[in-house]
């Protein structure tokens, strides 16, 4: 009798173990979930784990604790860093000209949502809650409920699926927009999601864009700290060129919106806080007498140039604190609800952006403050926990490595590259790409004045060539252009130039070593990728022959 009972024991341990061994595997091959949070302009100099000037004021705990979950990305790059384009490249995987979203006003058609549409292939629910920012319906997401345009910082409508045409279904509600957004989120999951399929999700924040309309919650928020600023605020060096200084710096005036003063088309002193008597220091009008003059930052510009800057990052701060408050409550039901495991959290923004460093403000630069991306991943069945990685990404990257994670293939379609592999082993494949191209088109646009330019990052060293023209050719009367996206007094063709910078050596890129003889032969090497990259990925300028002109003309300055 004992032993048959032994036998019985032993029967129903083997199934036991092998019930569980089905269970495991069973587990391993379900695909996660993938929660992509963006917000819109959060830089890396906002994130603590970023380990800027600024990370000692703990800015982000909830995001820092993403990446010290998972994976930091510390080269994560834009390949047009303006909103619209961005998230156009992000959707599709492709660059500028291949998706046809150049700038502001280009828009994304539901054939060209290639994420939602692949990733339901696979069996997936896709929903998309804020931020849209591409003009024609999000039609290839299951579930939508996303700002007009830009959206509201306070008492925000939304665009919802409804009877009447695309547009005219709204809601309004009422509140701060990041709470919003993350309210939407929660909804889905709780109500509206089927359990039974797993899901791409992707809360979508306005916050920290400009003009940095915090809750009210937050007034008091880094009201008594002090905010520590960019030497290059003050004293520039030798960052930039002819293209973005002129001959005896002569366009600083015009050129890149700025903290201080020395813009006088668009600086921050002219900014209107809604809470706060914020008024400039003199009329700007006045100063377009001195639009040619450089620019004096004596002691009293400084004192004014410290006064904006420490009010205009406080109010940004605010807003990406309202931003990680938020993804913590998102981060907290998923916990609740035992969905982490299995669940893939990316964090990122839609590009960087400057905060006081060269005296910029906004994106739209080359310049590492604006070009580079946060990019934190956890994903605890897959990612090991505390890791750095250097590996060139660029956000063309960011849907096929989705696609791959939830088990698909990347369509040949895509230019980007899936880094599932580096998630799955923290090392960079031998045939990782060595660079990552950037364009930015919208020349002299929307009075922050910034040129054209395209150029490349390596993980060295980063050239830039400002070609200093229309992306149409207004030396043609008969010629169209996108004045509602571009259009201002100061549109111009400014000068041409090039600018290299030793990003080991000159990581703040306060130095353009374009014309040091010691870098000859690296940017002779330089100028032969980026023509090959320009080449294999169909950006080159065949459709704009006045702009080809230009760089032939100058590819050898």
């Amino acid at each position: 009798m004992n032993h048959i009972y032994k036998l019985v024991v032993v029967g129903i341990s083997l199934i036991s173990v092998a019930c569980a061994k089905v269970e495991k595997n069973k587990q391993a091959q379900t695909p996660p979930n993938i929660v992509y949070i963006m917000a819109d302009d959060h830089t890396t100099q906002g994130i603590g784990m970023y380990e800027s000037r600024l990370a000692g004021l703990n800015p982000s705990p909830t995001i820092d604790k993403i990446g010290k979950s998972g994976i930091v990305f510390d080269r994560c790059y834009v390949t047009n860093s303006i909103c619209t384009p961005s998230r156009a490249a992000i959707l599709t995987g492709q660059y500028s000209q291949a998706n046809g979203v150049i700038d502001l006003e280009g828009s994304l058609p539901p054939e060209k949502q290639y994420l939602p549409t692949e990733i339901k292939k696979l069996g997936y629910q896709t929903a998309i809650v804020g931020k849209w920012h591409l003009e024609e319906e999000p039609e290839a997401f299951d579930y939508y409920c996303v700002f007009p345009v830009q959206g509201k910082y306070f008492d925000p409508e939304f665009r919802v699926r409804g009877p009447k045409p695309w547009g005219q279904n709204v809601i309004k509600r009422k509140g701060h927009s990041s709470d919003n957004v993350a309210d939407l989120t929660l909804d889905w999951l709780k109500n509206k999601r089927d359990p039974n399929k797993p899901f791409l999700l992707m809360p979508q924040f306005k916050a920290p864009h400009d003009d940095f309309e915090f809750a009210p919650r937050y007034k008091e928020y880094l009201e008594d700290k002090w905010i520590p600023e960019p030497a290059s605020m003050y004293y520039n060096a030798n960052n930039g060129s002819v293209a973005t200084r002129g001959k005896n710096d002569s366009l600083t005036r015009v050129i890149g919106s700025s903290v201080s003063r020395r813009n006088i088309v668009r600086h921050k002193g002219m900014s209107t806080w809604k809470d706060k008597d914020w008024k400039d220091f003199g009329n700007a009008q006045a100063l377009k007498a001195d639009a040619y003059k450089p620019f004096n930052h004596n002691n009293l510009e400084k004192a004014h140039t410290s006064r904006t800057y420490q009010e205009f990052v406080k109010r940004y701060l605010r807003c990406v604190k309202g931003v990680d408050d938020n993804v913590k409550r998102i981060m907290d039901y998923l916990k609740a609800e035992g969905l982490l495991e299995n669940t893939v959290v990316i964090y990122t923004g839609d590009q960087g952006f400057m905060l006081g460093e060269h005296d910029y403000v906004d994106k739209r630069w080359m310049y590492e403050e604006s070009m580079r991306m946060p990019l934190l991943i956890q994903y605890p069945k897959m990612i090991t926990p505390g890791q750095r990685n250097g590996a060139l990404i660029n956000n063309t990257d960011f849907t096929p490595t989705m696609l791959e994670l939830a088990g698909g293939k990347v369509p040949s379609y895509m230019q980007g590259k899936s880094f599932k592999s580096i998630l799955a082993t923290g090392k960079e494949p031998e045939n990782w790409r060595d660079a990552t191209y950037y364009r930015y088109w919208m020349h002299m646009a929307h009075r922050h004045a910034n040129p054209a330019h395209f150029g490349i990052r390596t993980k060295d060293y980063k050239l830039i060539f400002y070609y200093g023209k229309y992306w149409v050719d207004t030396d043609n009367p008969e010629a169209e252009w996108n004045k509602k996206s571009w259009g201002n007094d100061f549109t111009r063709h400014t000068p041409v130039a090039w600018e290299f910078y030793d990003m080991n050596k000159d990581p703040k890129e306060m130095n353009n070593a374009y014309n040091d003889p010691t870098y000859a032969s690296i940017i002779k090497d330089m100028k032969a990728k980026l023509k090959a990259t320009r080449a294999e990925l169909n950006e080159e300028d065949t459709k704009y022959p006045h702009i080809q002109k230009v760089i032939d003309a100058h590819w050898n300055d």
